[in-house]
């Protein structure tokens, strides 16, 4: 089937990580506080996960617009996408909380740990994935077999599109 060579193939990684600028309040008080912290470090937001409207439905993008999958192989909640499979179908990876956008539901939202220690976003429990070869606003490969399972679109209620 030519689909599968059409959506396989090696790449760079996929999205980056976003972050937002730390924000600072200054101190109303010219007496001391003993609660203030002095060097407390600020969390770090993590990737965002968007929606938007797409031949499939509204579906899961980053904030960049990179279309999400979903890999149908994967039933536990682990990743099984590593090597020449994580080259073609890269994991979204987060450095911090994801952080939900749009019609993205917040309690579906998480994180998983990979081999190597990064942390893959998760929805509705399936680790999630870009597709190496698409840009923003594309979705080239909703339904396709590859790597010996079948990737999908998500829906925001944590479904694979139809």
């Amino acid at each position: 089937m030519l689909i599968t060579t059409a959506c396989g193939g090696p790449s760079d990684t996929g999205g980056d990580a976003a972050s937002r600028p730390a924000t600072s309040s200054e101190a109303t008080s010219t007496a001391p506080s003993a609660t203030a912290p002095s060097s407390s470090p600020t969390p770090v937001a993590g990737t965002a996960i968007t929606t938007a409207d797409s031949e499939f439905g509204e579906m899961l993008f980053d904030q960049p617009g990179q279309a999400i999958y979903l890999f149908d192989k994967e039933s536990s909640g682990r990743p099984d996408c590593y090597g020449e499979c994580a080259t073609a179908w890269p994991p979204v990876l987060t450095t911090g909380t994801p952080q939900p956008m749009g019609a993205v539901r917040a309690e579906l939202l998480g994180t998983v740990a990979r081999d190597d220690g990064s942390m893959q976003v998760t929805y509705a429990g399936h680790p999630l994935y870009y597709y190496a070869h698409e840009g923003p606003g594309q979705v080239l490969c909703h339904d396709v077999v590859d790597f010996g399972g079948r990737w999908l679109v998500v829906t925001p209620e944590g479904t694979a599109a139809p």
